[in-house]
């Protein structure tokens, strides 16, 4: 008995050596332990692993395989809109924050159109017919940092941060695995899709206070041809005379010889073609909070539904960017809304920025300058475009107000409020 207890201890403390820790599926403190061997399988199918120095090897763009539709029929969201008193004070276009600004002048991170005054939130249900899957997770670190390696120190073990946009995807059969050895920039997503994440993403475009649209819009849909609602009845009779002679008896002679065996093989049966993804494709970052739909996040889950509150807030612009084929489906800062009210922003009128607000700006360019077609950046719908070399600019500008808006949030009453900062930051979606 006493042998049996010793190999029973040695063999848990083995086991917990080598399992890997995550963090619980809602983003929290809850821990969530895989085997080694269920991480390894993971890793090997839902996991990839990307950071700058490496980007020509492993990105978070993925083969246009991946950028196939396949969802189940019904997924759909319904948008019901809370509060929203005085959100809709800014012009909708903020291009002209971007464009009219040459790049050689400081970006108006302190134009007072990037104050929040208001918040709008949407309480959104996300319809879905599917079980729970594995999300297929990449996380992806910069090369900004002097130690490009993901694998976190244990000061940051036990931070939970980078988990804050987790609930989306569990609430919607999307089990995420994020292991708390990871410290990723960016956390990113490929699947499983849901045709509701195009319509959700969309939904906060729409909502948005002001955008900063760097491409054009997609085409609208062709209108499809109207069927028939009744049959003339020369149609009926050409029916009814073709379903006669399709029924009438063929003759011995003929029957023989549809019997006799063919000396030509058949041709092999061909596999159906795979449908072309639709292009072309958006991604749209912006700042947003999530909160559970009765205070509890496993309110927020139901069957077949996900019922989440996300909130917008009116001095942070929404940028719109064209997507590569194969970009995520979903991506999100590691950085929470707490997290980035505690960096500095640059003197106003200063002729560069620097410091761990540029930094944060570098990072998510770096990301998004795998995710972008460049060829398709815009500077408004109507126009060309713009040069290459002032595309690059344009789009890190867009980045740099959109950081410095939700910085400036925390001076913010009714962000404060309504926000849980803890559950807020940047993310993105693609749509179409």
């Amino acid at each position: 008995m006493t042998g049996r207890i010793v190999m029973s201890s040695y063999e848990s403390l083995r086991a917990a050596g080598t399992s890997v820790i995550c963090l619980s599926p809602w983003g929290d403190q809850s821990p969530l332990t895989l085997p080694c061997i269920r991480f390894r399988d993971l890793a090997v199918h839902t996991v990839i692993a990307a950071t700058g120095g490496f980007a020509a090897v492993a990105s978070p763009v993925m083969g246009p395989v991946s950028d196939l539709v396949v969802s189940s029929f019904g997924d759909t969201i319904l948008v019901e809109l809370g509060l929203h008193a005085g959100f809709d004070l800014t012009t909708k276009a903020a291009n002209d924050l971007v464009i009219e600004h040459s790049i050689k002048h400081a970006i108006p991170i302190h134009s007072k159109r990037l104050e929040t005054t208001h918040v709008k939130v949407l309480l959104i249900t996300l319809k879905f017919k599917s079980t729970v899957e594995d999300a297929a997770l990449g996380f992806f670190r910069s090369s900004v940092h002097a130690d490009a390696n993901l694998i976190s120190t244990v000061k940051d073990y036990l931070s939970v941060e980078k988990g804050w946009f987790s609930p989306y995807l569990f609430a919607s059969s999307r089990r995420p695995i994020i292991p708390r050895s990871m410290k990723p920039d960016v956390v990113f997503c490929h699947g499983p899709f849901l045709q509701g994440d195009y319509k959700l993403g969309e939904t906060l475009m729409n909502q948005s206070a002001s955008i900063i649209s760097l491409c054009k819009p997609p085409p609208p849909p062709e209108p499809s041809a109207p069927e028939k609602s009744h049959h003339s009845f020369n149609d009926l009779t050409k029916s009814v005379q073709s379903t006669i002679e399709n029924l009438k008896i063929p003759s011995l002679f003929n029957r023989a010889q549809t019997q006799a065996p063919s000396r030509t093989p058949s041709p092999e049966p061909q596999l159906t073609p795979l449908p072309q993804p639709p292009v072309p494709r958006r991604l749209v970052i912006l700042v947003v909070g999530i909160k559970p739909h009765r205070k509890l996040w496993t309110t927020s889950a139901r069957p077949a539904e996900s019922v989440i509150n996300y909130i917008l807030l009116n001095g942070c612009p929404a940028i719109v960017v064209p997507a590569k084929l194969g970009a995520p489906l979903l991506a999100w800062d590691a950085l929470t809304l707490k997290q980035l009210w505690d960096v500095e922003l640059p003197p106003e009128g200063a002729e560069s920025q620097t410091g761990k607000f540029e930094g944060i700006v570098k990072v998510l360019y770096e990301f998004l300058d795998l995710c972008i077609d460049w060829s398709r950046v815009t500077v408004s719908p109507d126009d060309g475009g713009v040069v290459s070399t002032g595309k690059k600019e344009l789009v890190r500008s867009a980045l740099a107000l959109l950081v410095a808006a939700a910085i400036r949030s925390r001076d913010s009453k009714e962000v404060k409020k309504e926000i849980d900062e803890d559950r807020a930051g940047i993310a993105m979606w693609r749509i179409p």
